[in-house]
């Protein structure tokens, strides 16, 4: 063999060794994103497009949570990049955080955008830690998949339960939702919340024919008490004329539209129907985002009637991880930014609690199966990867959300 060609290798294994220190993966490295120093992990959120606020709002909790804390000697690096809600740019920003050596994937936002990302994540042995949806996909889900929050179907299915002990019938309850795994997320809750009620046959067969319509965007308007829209988009017309369609072929109302999508586009359907002299009740669920859709709705003059499902405390909690979150938010301070929040902080918990060496695997088992307090709250992962089943019903009255009581449900049912 040349001399030169024993250099080039000699020269070629030390590059290796180098760039494989870089990246945590040497001998005397826990991981992959971990190194003495630092854990480095990462978050593909819409930073740049429609939903922003969403997205924005989870990294400024995240970050706020993660600040000046070390775990075992090392500070948390949180590495984030857009995707503006767009799966096709979900992969991509996804496949570059791997790239780049995350230890973790930390507070991505959507379903749509977790669908894709997910089974990537899943190859490559990289788990997903507090996701900003209540997806079922999530739940178990592929791969090693860590949730704080309480589903969808938990949502949808406490403020069913709320309007119908109001007067409310199941014939009443619709649905306003996105054309895709989101919005079919929530259909879902809607079906499986009416499934414990009798005369209901004919509404659960539509439900269950608009979940088994596959493909992107499909055409699932005018069959049931569903009215879609395009993800990414904000024409109300055709979700609110399906809703309106089936009012006349059952000779019923939609006295509770169950609202699932983006905070602008449940605005815009909300703005739509009180123009057209509805008087519904409009809710959304937690991603939706409750102050996005306060100052959304402002602008279509709706101050009544719309309800906020929420899977966090509220806002003035006395529990520690409120006050704290107030404090360390300042102006940021909101219902995202405190999920955020506490996600950041649950890392935290289950971070410190890996025995030895950090690793990916050890970092699932230490939070499988076991419980945590950050701040008061408690989670609990005995019999599931969801730390919290909580839901709070808000409602806004003026520009503030307020506690959903049975008097107010009453109110509006009479």
């Amino acid at each position: 063999m040349s001399k030169a060609l024993v250099t080039f290798r000699h020269a070629l294994r030390a590059s290796a060794i180098v760039l494989a220190a870089t990246l945590g993966l040497g001998s005397a490295q826990a991981e992959v994103g971990v190194t003495k120093d630092v854990i480095r992990i990462g978050g593909v959120l819409d930073l740049e497009g429609r939903s922003q606020g969403l997205g924005r709002g989870m990294v400024a909790g995240i970050r706020a949570a993660l600040k000046g804390i070390e775990v075992k000697g090392r500070r948390i690096e949180y590495v984030t990049l857009n995707d503006s809600y767009t799966p096709q740019l979900t992969v991509r920003a996804t496949r570059a955080l791997l790239n780049q050596g995350v230890f973790l994937m930390v507070g991505n936002v959507g379903t749509p955008t977790a669908k894709v990302s997910l089974p990537i994540l899943a190859d490559e042995g990289v788990p997903a830690v507090g996701f900003f949806t209540g997806a079922g996909i999530l739940r178990p889900g592929v791969g090693d998949i860590v949730n704080f929050r309480a589903s969808y179907v938990q949502e949808t299915a406490a403020v069913i339960e709320a309007a119908l002990k109001s007067g409310l019938s199941p014939e009443h309850i619709c649905a306003y939702v996105q054309n895709d795994a989101y919005g079919m997320a929530g259909v879902e809750g809607v079906r499986r919340a009416l499934s414990q009620y009798s005369e209901v046959d004919e509404v659960l067969a539509t439900l269950e024919t608009v979940l088994g319509i596959k493909g992107e965007n499909p055409a699932r308007n005018n069959i049931g008490p569903v009215g879609v829209y395009t993800r990414n988009t904000f024409v109300s017309r055709d979700g609110y004329l399906s809703l309106k369609r089936w009012e006349q072929r059952r000779g019923t109302e939609c006295r509770l539209v169950i609202g699932v999508g983006t905070y602008n586009a449940i605005a815009r359907f909300a703005g739509y129907a009180r123009a057209k002299g509805e008087r519904w009740i409009v809710s959304a669920v937690s991603f939706t985002g409750a102050d996005n859709l306060r100052w959304a709705v402002a602008e279509y003059d709706v101050k009544d009637r719309l309800v906020m499902t929420q899977v966090v405390p509220p806002l003035g909690s006395a529990l520690p991880i409120v006050s704290q979150a107030r404090k360390a938010l300042g102006d940021e301070f909101g219902y995202v930014s405190l999920e955020g929040y506490i996600v950041g902080k649950m890392l935290i918990a289950i971070l410190e609690s890996v025995d030895g060496e950090m690793t990916r695997k050890k970092f699932v088992r230490a939070a499988q199966g076991n419980n945590f307090e950050v701040g008061g709250l408690r989670l609990d992962f005995g019999d599931d990867n969801q730390g919290s089943d909580e839901v709070f019903l808000t409602y806004l009255d003026g520009d503030m959300y307020k506690p959903l009581t049975e008097d107010v449900w009453r109110q509006w049912a009479n």
